[in-house]
């Protein structure tokens, strides 16, 4: 079925049952269905609302676009009256707001089971005194299965992106990245070697909670694959950790998200080319994913979408990469072009 594979029917079974017994829409004057798409206050969030609002107006469904509705919980609440019909966001984020207490890390059922029967874990690390934490213990789990159980009655998800990888990256700059692996389980060994430095803020993802350096960085890293980083220096934002990794402060970072969404994206000069050495920083590799699984989903009202339109979002999550979406990310962000125009063209371009 492939490492997606769980996470696609899981989602589709719900979809459809939810699909077949409810018929709920806005209806307009004339009796037609509005499918109203929900935006938060981020650029990121804007250009999938109009990717998955234009896709399904070329169903033939009637659709509109109510952005600037603020951060996560605004338009969730505006989801829960019914203000909005659906919206995008990212799976890890949506998990840890439904479900505090779940431990899944990976994508789906499929990628779970192949980190647990084949990732070797790091040496066992007793982190607080007590029972040290080793790879069977940390549950990895399927963040696609239990985001499915802990939706609220009456909401749903449908497919995952899952070429879009928007989890928080650790990058090598362009000097560290000539004498050690891009692989953070062949990292490890040289984790106390380097001065890793650790973004905070709501850069990348002005929708994202900003990740505690101990709890988001340091202790996932030292766990899975024991990663001891001994020497760590913390900075307000995305922008200020990449001028350090450019100026050689420090030998590695890790970003709120995927490097890709950058200014000027990772080929650019900015995020840390050392001419004597040529070469752009590395992305370290998260094969165990110590990092939770942060693909874009929709987030939808049960039976809100008949299964045509549901088939059209499904071929959209198929087609969106990391690329194509931090492209349109940062030229709305940074250039201000009009989101609109920009999933336009990518639905074009995808033939969607």
């Amino acid at each position: 079925m492939g490492l997606a594979g769980s996470a696609r029917v899981t989602a589709r079974v719900l979809v459809a049952v939810t699909a077949a017994t409810l018929a709920v829409s806005c209806a307009n004057g004339d009796g037609e269905s509005t499918i109203t798409v929900g935006a938060g206050d981020s650029a990121q969030s804007e250009v999938v609302a109009e990717i998955y609002a234009q896709a399904l107006a070329r169903t033939g469904t009637r659709t509109t676009v109510k952005k600037h509705l603020g951060q996560r919980a605004d338009y969730l609440a505006a989801l829960d009256a019914g203000t909005i019909t659906l919206v995008g966001d990212t799976s890890g984020d949506l998990l840890t707001t439904f479900d505090s207490s779940s431990s899944a890390t990976a994508p789906d059922r499929a990628t779970a089971a192949s980190v647990a029967e084949h990732h070797e874990p790091g040496p066992p690390i007793d982190m607080t005194a007590g029972t040290p934490v080793t790879l069977e213990a940390r549950h990895i789990g399927s963040v696609a299965d239990d985001l499915s159980r802990a939706v609220p009655e009456g909401l749903a998800v449908s497919d995952f992106a899952d070429a879009t990888d928007l989890r928080p990256q650790l990058a090598l700059g362009a000097t560290a990245a000539a004498r050690y692996p891009a692989n953070a389980a062949d990292l490890a060994q040289h984790c106390g070697e380097l001065t890793v430095g650790i973004a905070g803020g709501r850069e990348l993802d002005p929708l994202r909670t900003p990740p505690d350096p101990q709890r988001d960085v340091l202790t996932p890293l030292r766990t899975v694959y024991g990663c001891d980083i001994t020497h760590h220096v913390d900075f307000p934002g995305d922008g200020e950790l990449r001028k350090a990794l450019r100026d050689g402060a420090v030998d590695a970072g890790v970003f709120t998200s995927a490097v890709a969404l950058l200014p000027g994206g990772p080929g650019d000069p900015a995020v840390g080319t050392d001419p004597a050495v040529g070469t752009d920083p590395a992305v370290v590799t998260d094969p165990a994913y110590a990092f939770r699984a942060q693909n874009i989903v929709p987030l939808l009202r049960q039976g809100a979408l008949d299964q045509r339109q549901i088939k059209k979002l499904d071929y959209v999550a198929g087609e969106l990469t990391t690329a194509d979406l931090a492209t349109m990310v940062r030229r709305v962000r940074d250039e201000h072009a009009p989101a609109a125009d920009l999933a336009r063209m990518w639905l074009d371009e995808h033939a969607l």
